[in-house]
């Protein structure tokens, strides 16, 4: 009898914005475990946070301060029907999630700017590797002398712990970065309107003034990750 499937193999080099944001400060063998798991992606189903972000999103977007919104979409997510054990723990950990963002909510500082929906966010391929943005809202706004500015905010999120700092700003130089490259507003990005949010701590971080540096050099580590993909090996165990 064959062993079980446990991994599916990434062909072409793909990694996320915020694993590569995780790449740019991690050691050398935690980068070779970020390459690792983003080329051999496990098949058992992975703790997502897709219905919180959504939650989230939405808020955000709506500018309010009547946090109601976000304690209903808990409460429907912890009342909602469980067909096993795994859905009931993912329910239940979004409901946190959301949850723990209704409480931070109003010491998020934010800049002013009109709060879009994300709309579509084509992957970018940079040096042989496709980048997936996942970014969550649109910000937009007009200056003085009537020119459009954008910008786009991702959130992240890890229980109990805030994020970190260096590689929220990674993520949000990447943004900018991003939006620069694609233009897809055709308007000029704006490092102030580029965020990353901390949905657990309740930060806000904005690309910082060395953002064209540093998604420079994100592009230059994603020729590394593309010459090191062949050859990176699987992890111990893994069944194809």
């Amino acid at each position: 009898m064959s062993e079980k499937k446990t991994h599916r193999l990434v062909k072409n080099p793909t990694i996320s914005a915020r694993d590569l944001a995780e790449y740019m400060i991690a050691s050398q063998v935690r980068q070779r475990t970020i390459v690792r798991d983003s080329k051999f992606r496990p098949i058992a189903r992975v703790m997502q946070h897709t219905e919180a972000k959504l939650a989230v999103s939405k808020f955000i977007r709506a500018g309010r301060d009547d946090t109601s919104p976000l304690r209903d979409a808990a409460d429907e997510l912890r009342g909602r029907m469980a067909d096993d054990d795994f859905d009931r723990d993912l329910f239940d950990h979004n409901a946190d999630y959301i949850e723990r963002f209704a409480d931070i909510q109003d010491t998020i500082e934010f800049p002013d700017a009109e709060r879009l929906a994300p709309g579509p966010a084509v992957p970018l391929n940079a040096n042989g590797v496709k980048i997936n943005p996942d970014i969550q809202f649109r910000l937009r706004r007009v200056t003085r002398t009537n020119k459009i500015r954008v910008g786009a905010g991702v959130l992240r999120y890890a229980k109990g712990k805030a994020a970190n700092a260096e590689a929220a700003l990674w993520q949000a130089a990447f943004v900018f970065g991003y939006l620069g490259a694609t233009r897809e507003d055709m308007a000029d990005p704006e490092q102030r309107l580029c965020i990353t949010i901390d949905a657990y701590a309740g930060l806000s971080y904005a690309a910082p003034g060395d953002a064209v540096r540093r998604y420079t050099n994100m592009l230059a580590a994603c020729a590394t990750i593309a010459e090191r993909w062949p050859n990176i090996a699987p992890p111990p165990k893994a069944v194809f």
